[in-house]
């Protein structure tokens, strides 16, 4: 056993080592394809080797699948804008829709829509046949409200299925603030994740041949993202959505299952609920910092004068 807390296996030299590679990076259900730094959080809480590090650069670096899917990004115009960190869970978060998505599966679905919590990076995503505002409504009734509970401020762009009456008048109901981003320019919410833009690279990576399955993969590779650890954050979003660590197939359980009601406990798991909310605050102020002053770099805000033409989107 190697000495951390809790202790974790020491793994030999040899095939086991590219085995536990294969799991925690390939598979949909543990890895999803994701890349080096979720790859080694994972593994690092589970095992110990000398040259993990190493190793696991070296593995994803050769993966065909990542090289041939990961997206390549290029510098748009104007200079990043990111929102001040919410004070906890659930006070804000980001919709959006991606797609439409070919081939069509079976199911017929085209688009993915997604939403995630600015504080956590916590994601809820759903494959879905159209971007109508109806579809709107539903993933928030089905999937969010009687999941989680409602936000409290919800940040869309302005496409018509957000913006339409069917989509405000649910946000009426239900009390939740309504806020706009700049359309198709995801820098103006400066946390939001890349999660759309990377999600077509790792749910092509586990589909078949033709990508026809995209869908079914799609569970996968949202609760791989939840329960890796988040660059800007250093912290799980699955931890700090539901205050435990998230269990992989492959982890090991305790055969006895312990129900306790001691308030005391309920106190601590408040408190460390807490401290996790504090620290990605923490962090994600100082990862906003470093990445506008990398974005900004070489860019300038447009200037416009009055009488000037603008598009709008």
């Amino acid at each position: 056993m190697h000495r951390s807390n809790p202790p974790v296996p020491y793994v030999p030299h040899g095939e086991l080592r590219r085995t536990i590679l294969r799991i925690y990076h390939d598979t949909a259900a543990n890895g999803a394809h994701f890349g080096r730094d979720k790859t080694l959080y994972k593994i690092k809480q589970r095992y110990f080797w000398p040259s993990m590090y190493k190793d696991i650069d070296n593995y994803i670096k050769s993966c065909i699948l990542c090289a041939q899917y990961n997206p390549r990004r290029r510098k748009t115009p104007g200079k990043l804008q990111p929102i001040k960190p919410p004070e906890g869970v659930w006070q804000l978060v980001s919709m959006d829709f991606h797609g439409s998505i070919t081939p069509t599966p079976r199911r017929g679905n085209k688009y993915i829509i997604s939403l995630t919590d600015i504080l956590s990076k916590f994601v809820v995503t759903k494959a879905v046949r159209d971007n109508s505002a109806q579809t709107v409504v539903r993933f928030l009734k089905e999937d969010i409200i009687t999941k989680f509970g409602t936000p409290h401020c919800i940040l869309t762009d302005n496409g018509t299925y957000f913006t339409s009456s069917v989509t405000n008048e649910l946000l009426k109901q239900i009390g939740a603030t309504h806020l706009y981003s700049t359309p198709y320019h995801p820098q103006t919410n400066g946390q939001v994740e890349r999660y759309n833009s990377t999600m077509d690279a790792k749910i092509a990576a586990l589909s078949n041949l033709r990508k026809t399955d995209w869908d079914d993969q799609l569970p996968f590779v949202t609760f791989n993202y939840n329960a890796s650890i988040h660059s800007s954050t250093k912290q799980v979003p699955f931890e700090m959505m539901y205050g435990r660590t998230p269990v992989l197939p492959f982890d090991y359980q305790d055969p006895n299952v312990i129900i306790s009601h001691d308030p005391e406990q309920i106190n601590k798991l408040t408190k460390y609920l807490s401290s996790l909310s504090e620290k990605a605050k923490q962090n994600i102020t100082a990862s906003q910092e470093r990445s506008k002053q990398r974005y900004d770099t070489n860019r300038s805000n447009p200037s416009y004068n009055t009488g000037d033409l603008v598009l709008v989107r």
